[in-house]
């Protein structure tokens, strides 16, 4: 099986080439900032959630109910899978609407990432 291509390091400034998202001399720092992060700043809470049988149970139910189908997609007659569900109100914003299915919509991978991108905007 061929190798992956090299690209530019992801760290800022990096100009080493590597088959992964950083070059060797990166890899351990991100993996340190990735565990302190886990470790003091995500939620333990809605990571656990995540997790649960009850989200799984729920997100398989939205798919099911959109067909498996991007709903934004659709609105423009594009029949695109849906690999995502997504909560309309974000859990931290209203732990109540987790499990609401009136609150969740099925999503590609791209309109997903368009959704949260423009929220900060």
């Amino acid at each position: 099986m061929p190798h992956k291509p090299l690209r530019i390091c992801a760290a800022p400034g990096c100009p080493s080439l590597t088959r992964g998202r950083y070059c060797d001399a990166h890899k351990t720092q991100q993996q340190e900032e990735t565990k302190h992060y886990n470790k003091h700043s995500r939620n333990k809470t809605i990571t656990s959630f995540y997790k649960s049988t009850d989200w799984k149970r729920t997100r398989q139910l939205a798919l099911i109910r959109d067909n498996y189908l991007c709903q934004h997609c659709l609105k423009d007659h594009c029949f695109t899978p849906a690999d995502m569900v997504h909560h309309i109100v974000e859990v931290k914003e209203d732990w109540a609407k987790r499990l609401d299915l009136d609150n969740l919509v099925s999503l590609c991978n791209a309109c997903h990432n368009k959704v949260h991108g423009s929220k900060g905007k």
